[in-house]
């Protein structure tokens, strides 16, 4: 185990770099040549992707940060990594995303990252969480709110089918750093709404603050 230590912490470095790929930053720039942290909610993310670039262009954006986290996780399990180090993993390719070395550490939020990351640990959530989400979609046609409220499903999951009290923990506290990056959005958006029910319920997908 001690001798793979040096491998452990270059996999980390390697989690910190995977998520400081700035998909969202390079796609902007080559279909619309455009600062994706100028445009919207200035979020280098799918989301504003979608809004400012195009659909394709967003799902590509989407599958590669998902990717991102999973490929982190991948690699370290690969290596033979304990579960505590593979957590660390999931946390340092989430802040790498938020805090880019390639970006001049002024990233994205991470939502997508976390997906893949917890689709990666557990894939028994993924069901669970495809239906919150189709079912947020219906209620409130916010995609943000939407993909962050069926994060909810993996504590239960990872309690109810892995049995893992470091899942269940990992699954909350992961949650925290896309949380509080979004902070400032959500009070953007609720002075431009005038309400927070416009907030919450949109009209379309397309309406957006």
């Amino acid at each position: 185990m001690a001798s793979q230590i040096p491998f452990f912490i270059l996999a980390l470095v390697f989690a910190y770099l995977i998520g400081s790929f700035p998909a969202a930053y390079l796609t902007a720039r080559i279909f619309r040549k455009i600062d994706i942290r100028d445009v919207g909610s200035r979020n280098v993310g799918a989301m504003n992707v979608f809004y400012k670039v195009g659909f394709w262009p967003g799902v590509m954006v989407l599958a590669i940060d998902i990717g991102k986290g999973a490929a982190a996780i991948a690699f370290i399990r690969w290596l033979g990594a304990p579960i505590l180090v593979q957590l660390l993993a999931g946390f340092i390719v989430v802040i790498g995303h938020a805090f880019p070395l390639f970006l001049g550490f002024r990233g994205g939020r991470g939502g997508a990252t976390v997906i893949g990351i917890l689709a990666y640990l557990m894939p028994w959530g993924i069901p669970f969480y495809a239906a919150i989400f189709v079912l947020g979609m219906l209620l409130t046609r916010y995609p943000t709110l939407s993909y962050s409220a069926a994060f909810l499903c993996y504590p239960f999951v990872a309690w109810l089918r892995y049995d893992s009290p470091e899942l269940i923990i990992f699954s909350l506290a992961i949650l925290l750093l896309p949380l509080i990056k979004y902070i400032p959005r959500i009070i953007e958006m609720r002075k431009k709404g005038g309400s927070w029910k416009h907030v919450v319920m949109r009209k379309d997908v397309k309406d957006r603050f």
